[in-house]
């Protein structure tokens, strides 16, 4: 089972990139975020062409987040991250495929620190949090995917101290990922990977694709039932040098 993640940063702009990429790699499920449409504008029927079947949240010009399937319909459990009813922001969506629960998710940026939009990201990182503990708790299967925007360590971003103030750095984010890791999840990349650099973005300013002056943003935690079928993981690099590429590159895992 190939399960992959990726900030596709709008579907409707990057549609043919997505299509030529499930076309080359055929992963089974996908998780998506920054849809940036709304639900009526989901591209359904070109997924649907190319073999995928999928749930989805969208949000006018912002957020949204999907989950595709290849050859079958994902079982959709939840469209929102519980904790606040009155959060409308379109960021998690959660669906079991071949007995697996996973979730994409968009974690706030937080920029610019400090202010409300940091304070936001914090405070939806706590429910990610609680959350994430139920889940651990049910001994399910599970994965939680997607575009956390958190360097967790200096090894997760490319040498360089021009960041320093930048929300995705702070060592609040950081240690509310690594909370979440100790309550019963395991980075999938960094268990196959401890010590090598591995960068899923790359900002469209300043050459930073050519200089490979990346971020690892994107991650996938595996709940410890499923940790031991993890055999590979991967980036797709090439995607994010094509033609009106998203500023993400695809992660993948692959499970036994």
């Amino acid at each position: 089972m190939k399960i992959a993640t990726f900030n596709i940063n709008g579907i409707i702009r990057r549609l043919p990139n997505l299509l030529e990429w499930l076309e080359e790699t055929s992963p089974d499920v996908v998780c998506l975020q920054e849809l940036k449409c709304t639900d009526r504008q989901f591209p359904v029927k070109y997924l649907k062409d190319a073999g995928y079947e999928a749930v989805w949240k969208g949000e006018k010009s912002w957020n949204g987040v999907a989950i595709l399937a290849r050859g079958q319909m994902p079982i959709a459990t939840r469209y929102a991250l519980p904790g606040d009813e009155d959060d409308k922001q379109s960021r998690y969506i959660e669906a079991a495929v071949d007995g697996v629960l996973i979730a994409s998710l968009y974690l706030p940026n937080g920029n610019p620190q400090p202010g409300p939009k940091f304070d936001y990201k914090l405070v939806w990182f706590e429910r990610l949090i609680a959350h994430a503990k139920t889940l651990a708790a049910s001994k399910a299967p599970v994965i939680l995917a997607g575009d956390y925007n958190v360097a967790p360590t200096d090894l997760d971003i490319y040498p360089t101290k021009s960041h320093a103030d930048n929300a995705l750095l702070q060592p609040a984010s950081r240690d509310a990922f690594q909370r979440l890791l100790d309550g019963g999840w395991t980075d999938a990349l960094r268990s196959l990977h401890p010590h090598e650099r591995v960068y899923t973005f790359w900002d469209y300013m300043r050459h930073a694709r050519e200089r490979d002056a990346g971020w690892r943003l994107d991650h996938m935690l595996l709940s410890k039932t499923l940790t031991p079928q993890l055999k590979k993981v991967g980036v797709d690099r090439v995607v994010r040098d094509r033609e009106h590429a998203s500023d993400h590159a695809p992660f993948w895992i692959q499970l036994s």
